[in-house]
């Protein structure tokens, strides 16, 4: 009899500790997802903090550009808004906006050759093109990892695991706009 009670309490402490082990390893994808969600913060705040010294150094520049500079400001007040909310897919959406929106303003500055020439604004573009780069290794990053927690979500057995302690999938950080999907043309004017 204590022998099949001895097997009883093997059986049940390795299902133990496969249940422990599979809780485990979601816990960390999870942490997982959320520092590379706090990689893209990051990111995002250092432009938060750069477009008004953007806009500034443009306003003195093109004065009748205003419609074009509020556009910006605002897009940046919708973005910090979302990003508040820690909705994922509202963030991603707005951001999108906003990175449409700067764009305008480097757009505006081909007409301006004083403000191309400006060594604030030459460094200012400068950074802000460096802060995208960095948002999109970020969101590169934070997506591959959402990519390996959902899955492991939906994987069985670990599927029962993730639904018994409430694990939910989590939203990539996607392109919304179709057009920033599309292949930029250029044209030498030949």
């Amino acid at each position: 009899m204590t022998t099949t009670l001895w097997i009883i309490l093997g059986i049940v402490l390795v299902f133990v500790v496969w249940i422990i082990s599979m809780y485990n390893s979601l816990v960390r994808l999870k942490n997982r997802v959320e520092e590379a969600w706090s990689d893209i913060d990051v990111q995002l705040k250092r432009r938060y903090n750069l477009i008004p010294n953007l806009v500034n150094t443009v306003k003195g520049y093109v004065k009748h550009e205003q419609e074009t500079l509020e556009k910006v400001v605002k897009a940046r007040a919708s973005a910090m808004q979302a990003r508040e909310s820690g909705d994922t897919k509202k963030q991603a959406e707005a951001e999108n906006v906003l990175s449409s929106t700067l764009k305008t303003i480097f757009a505006l500055s081909e007409n301006y050759p004083d403000l191309k020439a400006n060594q604030n604004f030459i460094e200012l573009q400068r950074e802000l093109v460096d802060t995208e780069n960095k948002i999109q290794a970020a969101r590169r990053f934070y997506n591959s990892n959402v990519r390996d927690f959902n899955t492991k979500l939906e994987m069985f057995p670990t599927n029962i695991i993730a639904n018994m302690f409430g694990f939910k999938p989590r939203d990539y950080f996607e392109i919304e706009e179709e057009s920033e999907r599309e292949n930029i043309k250029v044209d030498f004017g030949v």
